[in-house]
């Protein structure tokens, strides 16, 4: 069985922030992965591809770096453990454990409309519980290292899901709850930051952060959380399925600038 995360642990003197990738995740459980449909698993769609690598660079910054290791159409470590559902907007939402994929398109060779509570059961257990067990535990070393702690959840999607939105996603979309989440003036720093470069940005719409997000900020504790949705084409190539280095230098510009003015902030 692979290592349901790995971590990434910082190089250089921690400072208050932990990064999250629920979704860069490729394995499938042995038991289970015959039975999705072989054309599905040779492109994982839906899989938030390369963004660990794209912020490899946070470490050498001070900041840890946990990465999930299991595919989201085992489970999605962003959802909700009871599967309540985060929009309610008429969207495509795919849930705990996902029986389609963006597009709407049943993964499973079965079509199966759902999978059963025994079987949910056992993923939250083997796949879920132990992610953010972890995701816990290290916040909880930076709080009481610091006192305070932000909580950077990391994601990526393609410039087109017509099932989510109509429209093509902004370059940057930076989620917090409505504001609350996190304190105004972390939002604010962040927001500043990624309005000044050079992507379209968007906050709060299409994507205001996710179970991840919702669940760990907690600004009147000084426990903060934020997310930034990206769209792939701006660190892969224009077909989305390979990671470009010249965009991915540029894109690691913008993300380096503004984890370091939250560094700032935080201190």
């Amino acid at each position: 069985m692979e290592p349901v995360y790995n971590i990434f642990a910082a190089t250089q003197p921690e400072v208050p922030i932990l990064l999250s990738v629920p979704h860069c995740g490729t394995h499938f459980p042995s038991e289970i992965m015959t039975e999705y449909k072989s054309e599905f698993l040779q492109s994982l769609d839906d899989t938030d591809w390369f963004v660990d690598k794209l912020y490899g660079f946070a470490p050498s910054l001070g900041i840890t770096m946990i990465t999930a290791n299991y595919s989201r159409w085992v489970i999605d470590l962003n959802r909700d453990p009871q599967s309540k559902p985060l929009y309610s907007d008429g969207r495509v939402i795919t849930g705990l454990c996902p029986t389609t994929n963006f597009l709407g398109e049943p993964i499973y060779r079965d079509e199966r409309k759902e999978v059963l509570p025994n079987e949910i059961t056992r993923r939250v257990s083997a796949y879920y519980q132990p992610y953010h067990q972890k995701l816990e535990s290290e916040l909880n070393h930076l709080y009481q290292k610091f006192g305070k702690v932000l909580l950077w959840d990391c994601h990526s999607i393609r410039q087109f899901v017509p099932a989510i939105h109509l429209e093509k996603f902004p370059d940057l979309i930076l989620g917090n709850a409505d504001g609350t989440s996190a304190s105004p003036e972390i939002i604010s720093q962040a927001v500043q930051t990624l309005q000044n470069s050079d992507y379209t940005f968007s906050h709060n719409y299409p994507f205001k952060g996710g179970y991840i997000t919702r669940h760990y900020g907690q600004p009147h504790l000084q426990r903060h959380a934020l997310q930034l949705e990206m769209s792939k084409v701006n660190y892969m190539d224009d077909s989305e399925t390979r990671f470009d280095e010249g965009r991915a230098g540029k894109m690691q510009e913008v993300l380096r600038s503004v984890l370091k003015k939250l560094i700032e902030t935080l201190s």
